[in-house]
């Protein structure tokens, strides 16, 4: 089978299907609008892609790599992100839907993630110290033996993490959102 590389070049208002993706290596290259639903994306590289106002919601990225990708006002609902290759694997998000992603088990240091909504999240044994959660909805999203050093949420809200299940050494909140870290202990701040 032919592998595909295609550079540097922008998709604006596509739909891809299962069977309509060229699969390949797409780098430095720009997608506007695109929907990505449910479309068979395995198997690809993206590097040094973005990714603006398009929606991936249930794209099969088996074996995707996500190479500095950047989406901005995207739809990235469901995405199981642990199945991608975590080779060089870095991502920047801002002004997305995240719903109901997994990044289980995966090194997310430095990762930003900018007003954005990440509600049910799976961050399960993450390393993501040095990440920014800048204005960053995470109800029902969950921190479990996750690496949280130096990580920032000091605008983030809607969190519960539990200190004693997490590394927060260095990790930054403020007085507003600081309730996230005691909800276990049941303490009322007034």
């Amino acid at each position: 089978m032919e592998h595909n590389f295609i550079d540097e070049q922008t998709f604006k208002n596509k739909t891809f299907t299962e069977n309509e993706f060229e699969k390949g290596d797409y780098e430095l290259c720009t997608f506007i609008n695109c929907v990505f639903l449910n479309a068979n994306l395995s198997h690809t590289r993206f590097i040094e892609c973005e990714f603006h106002d398009c929606n991936l919601s249930s794209a099969n990225i088996f074996d995707t790599s996500f190479q500095d990708v950047y989406f901005k006002g995207c739809k990235l609902l469901g995405l199981d992100f642990e199945k991608c290759s975590d080779f060089a694997f870095t991502i920047k998000v801002e002004q997305c839907q995240l719903n109901h992603a997994s990044f289980f088990k995966m090194n997310l240091k430095k990762t930003l993630f900018k007003d954005s909504k990440l509600e049910g999240v799976d961050f399960t044994n993450c390393n993501l110290s040095d990440a920014v959660f800048d204005a960053c909805n995470l109800i029902n999203s969950t921190f479990f033996n996750t690496n949280l050093e130096n990580a920032n949420f000091k605008t983030a809200n809607n969190f519960k993490i539990d200190p004693e299940n997490n590394r927060l050494k260095g990790a930054k909140f403020s007085l507003l959102n600081i309730e996230g870290l005691l909800t276990k202990y049941q303490i009322k701040i007034e």
